[in-house]
């Protein structure tokens, strides 16, 4: 299994999406470098890897069922 398991369901991954642009855009309109900080969650939620997730074991991705 891979190091970078995807840990992040649809729902989180658009947040973290939306969330992401919407710091750096707000960064960008006050003239704040502080709006790079938006990279982190635009950055999680695209390749919908959390690493604070595996650290501490959790995901919001849904299981997958088992093949009949």
């Amino acid at each position: 299994m891979s190091r970078f398991t995807r840990n992040e369901g649809q729902m989180d991954r658009i947040a973290r999406i939306v969330l992401g642009l919407a710091i750096i855009i707000i960064g960008l309109i006050a003239g704040s470098w502080l709006g790079v900080i938006g990279l982190i969650p635009l950055a999680t939620g695209l390749i919908g890897w959390c690493p604070l997730y595996t650290l501490f074991g959790f995901s919001t991705r849904p299981a997958k069922k088992p093949q009949a």
